[in-house]
């Protein structure tokens, strides 16, 4: 658990309604509306991208506007008013629409629409863009999910683009409503809640990775011809979480470098230095992940050129074996001949051969054998063929 969650009870009533908007209990993600009747595929994907369009006044909701010309004429009513508009792969048109309403950065537009982007912070005028990347961790394919975030925020609204399914804003909303006193801070406070909302969903994907790299070194050490894939995929995806994470720092120092300037409430600095904090630790481990699967991967690729140099020793004894075994029959083979050699000349059928009636002939061959036979063994012994 965070450190700001295990802070005691704040007298203050705004500080108390902070505390219990970021420490909520876990809350299920909601499920799609499923689309109007008598509407086709298409028409509900494009109805589907305003998640939800809400007004708050003085930290309560007054009204859900349908579509997002009610949302505009609602908002001119109500100067006191904040409009939060939540967008999920919203179209060009829409997106247009919002540009030429609340006066949003040509730039910043461009970016949500085509997404990819790296975390950043720009400011433009009145209005605050933000581009956060969210991740999640999926236990049955053991893999880490990132989606895309962009936040508008301006003097009365915030506009959500998600990409991704990342992070569950549909929580982040009812924890605000449930703490009007919070609210009523304004955009900077949904702003900061959404930080804490993305910066938390990091922590499950560091357990998740840190038990991934437990359960690879086991595999490594254990010989698992497949650990170097999962090593290279795993890395691969903590490359993108250091994407992540590290501009993060940097955007939210940015973000307190400007508290003075533009009148930060006292509570969100105190929650904004914390959220920094958390992401700087989290940038740390992230970082310690890569390096230890660096160093795993040289380990693996250790063990695998020492058992391979083992095989290939092994490979190596059995043909020296092989080739000792091949000596000793090659010479025994050697000796062998020398006799059969003699036996066969002696043996052949020929009426005028000079030893054929020589009375010494039979004993001379069996000397001859048992010279020639001598030799080759004295020769083989020798040079440790036998």
């Amino acid at each position: 658990m965070s450190e700001r969650r295990a802070r005691p009870a704040s007298k203050n009533p705004v500080k108390s309604a902070w505390r219990r908007a970021v420490t909520p209990p876990p809350q299920p993600e909601p499920p799609e509306p499923a689309p109007a009747a008598g509407t086709t595929a298409s028409d509900s994907s494009e109805v589907a991208s305003v998640v939800q369009a809400v007004l708050y006044r003085d930290g309560v909701r007054v009204s859900a506007p349908a579509t997002l010309a009610e949302t505009y004429r609602e908002l001119r009513d109500q100067p006191s008013g904040m409009a939060w508009i939540g967008l999920a792969r919203p179209t060009e048109a829409e997106l247009l629409s919002l540009a030429a309403e609340f006066d949003l950065h040509p730039l910043a537009v461009e970016d949500a629409l085509e997404a990819h982007q790296r975390p950043k912070l720009e400011r433009y005028g009145e209005t605050l863009f933000v581009v956060l990347r969210a991740a999640r961790y999926l236990d049955a394919p053991e893999e880490v999910d990132f989606g895309e975030l962009h936040v508008f925020v301006g003097p009365d609204f915030v506009i959500t683009v998600r990409h991704g399914a990342a992070p569950d804003l549909s929580a982040v909303r009812h924890r605000m409503e449930e703490t009007p006193e919070l609210l009523k801070l304004g955009p900077e406070a949904v702003l900061y809640a959404i930080l804490d909302a993305v910066v938390d969903g990091y922590e499950p994907v560091v357990v998740g990775v840190q038990n991934d790299i437990d359960e690879i070194e086991t595999e490594v050490f254990r010989g698992d011809p497949e650990v170097s894939r999962r090593i290279y995929e795993l890395s691969r995806e903590m490359v993108e979480f250091q994407r992540a994470t590290r501009p993060l720092v940097g955007m939210l120092h940015g973000l307190m470098a400007g508290f003075s300037k533009y009148g930060t409430d006292e509570e969100l600095q105190r929650y904004l230095r914390d959220v920094a904090d958390h992401v700087t630790h989290t940038s740390e481990r992230v970082d310690g992940f890569r390096q230890a699967l660096t160093e795993i991967l040289t380990v693996n690729t250790t063990l695998v050129t020492q058992q391979q140099n083992a095989e290939m020793r092994a490979l190596a004894e059995a043909g020296f074996e092989q080739n000792e075994e091949i000596k000793k029959i090659s010479s025994w083979a050697a000796i062998l001949f020398a006799p059969t050699l003699v036996g066969t000349i002696y043996g052949m059928n020929f009426k005028h051969m000079p030893e054929l009636h020589w009375v010494l002939g039979y004993p001379f061959a069996i000397a001859l054998m048992g010279i020639v036979c001598t030799s080759l063994y004295v020769i083989f012994k020798r040079r440790d063929w036998l």
